[in-house]
């Protein structure tokens, strides 16, 4: 059962989005988009992608600019992304048709709620957490994605030996993503001395990571693999 978060790691403000995008979204969401509703079975990803294969699932996705290059490059893995914001989504539907990629689907909605609800346990070879919001001020730090709850959710999503990978440009975040992920007993982290990794090579530099190196910040990337069931 779903339990109770009423509190959302997001807010949804009214961006501005591109005549393209907003055709992307009309027009291309029946080919690449994926519908999701609470209360429903979880997603046959078998029969949505056409095929058995590794899956990976990226939350917060942004423009995509991860997504979209990873589907690329890996045509023999499927990539599920989930974003609640609609430019974000629309530019990955215009990029995922531009490359013809078979191998891409996208959800817009609360992933908290998709990954509980919507994802069978062990289905997911990979999961993806890159600069998620750090809600800087202490009173909204419960807004924080990255918690004890979401992170034992994640690891059921997991089939073991999957992989978590987080990334953040906001030590006090990236402190307590390594307090609730090394907490986690399913989940053992990549890291010799159980802190940081580097940026894995596959992740190309997103626009977060480029503009805390122009801001002098650091970035703290973060792995963990699925301990046997």
């Amino acid at each position: 059962m779903l339990s109770h978060r009423p509190i959302r790691s997001f807010v949804l403000r009214a961006g501005r989005i591109t005549a393209a995008q907003d055709r992307a979204l009309r027009e291309l969401w029946p080919s690449f988009g994926l519908e999701f509703a609470l209360g429903g079975a979880p997603l046959d990803l078998d029969a949505i992608f056409g095929r058995a294969a590794p899956r990976c699932l990226e939350i917060g996705f942004g423009t995509g600019e991860v997504l979209g290059s990873l589907a690329i490059a890996n045509p023999q893995l499927d990539y599920l992304g989930i974003e609640v914001h609609r430019s974000g989504v629309g530019r990955v539907l215009l990029q995922a048709q531009q490359a013809g990629l078979k191998n891409l689907r996208v959800i817009c909605h609360d992933a908290v709620e998709v990954l509980a609800a919507g994802i069978r346990d062990g289905a997911l070879a990979e999961v993806l957490v890159f600069f998620p919001d750090p809600w800087h001020k202490k009173r909204h730090h419960k807004r924080r994605l990255i918690d004890p709850e979401f992170v034992a959710t994640i690891a059921r999503k997991l089939q073991t030996g999957g992989v978590l990978r987080l990334a953040t440009d906001w030590q006090p975040y990236a402190e307590q993503m390594l307090e609730v992920c090394n907490a986690n007993r399913d989940l053992a982290s990549l890291s010799e001395d159980g802190t940081y990794v580097a940026r894995p090579d596959f992740r190309p530099a997103t626009r977060f990571e480029r503009r805390g190196e122009r801001l002098g910040h650091g970035v703290w990337d973060l792995a963990y693999r699925r301990r046997e069931r």
